[in-house]
């Protein structure tokens, strides 16, 4: 279950810039030292040693994804690329079933008026934390109308979770619409 956190855009912004500067950094001299060990081992001195070059650097990519995994993402410096990934992966998984959360919404289904809320929040939290004001005012009377459907209905309106269920009973309400 995701949940939304407060960030500050600006520290958000430049923890993030920190990240991904170590990130390629540390994939940049893997592939350095990388492809000068597998064409220092196999190559032949003045010949076509491409394919052991790009070995080298194909191995970094192999040594970073378990870098990444096992070790990066648990670190302090990477939280904010971390909930940043997190946010955006939960709000793609609200995409992909968008025409059955308007369907559900249409039909005031509680799931999905839940689901069309923490979108909203969740968008605009990404929006302020990329710096994308031109994409907020468009998604401001929309979800201002919908805070005025859900509080006429008497369901609270602070959806700052994401629960997977709600996706599942929403995909399996309005699949065939």
């Amino acid at each position: 279950m995701f949940e939304l956190k407060p960030w500050d855009a600006e520290v958000y912004r430049r923890q993030t810039r920190r990240s991904t500067l170590i990130v390629a950094v540390t994939f940049l001299a893997l592939a350095m030292l990388l492809s000068s060990l597998s064409v220092m081992l196999f190559g032949t001195p003045g010949g076509d040693n491409f394919r052991f070059n790009l070995g080298g650097v194909i191995a970094a990519v192999l040594v970073m994804v378990a870098l990444m995994r096992l070790y990066f993402w648990s670190q302090p410096w990477m939280a904010a690329a971390v909930y940043g990934w997190q946010l955006k992966r939960s709000l793609m998984s609200i995409t992909n079933v968008m025409h059955q959360v308007k369907a559900g919404v249409q039909a005031q289904d509680v799931a999905a008026m839940k689901l069309l809320r923490f979108y909203h929040l969740g968008l605009t939290q990404m929006h302020q934390l990329d710096a994308n004001s031109s994409a907020q005012g468009s998604l401001a009377r929309e979800a201002d109308e919908h805070l005025t459907r859900m509080q006429s209905l008497n369901l609270d309106s602070e959806q700052a979770r994401l629960d997977p269920i709600w996706i599942d009973m929403v995909k399996k309400a309005y699949s065939g619409r």
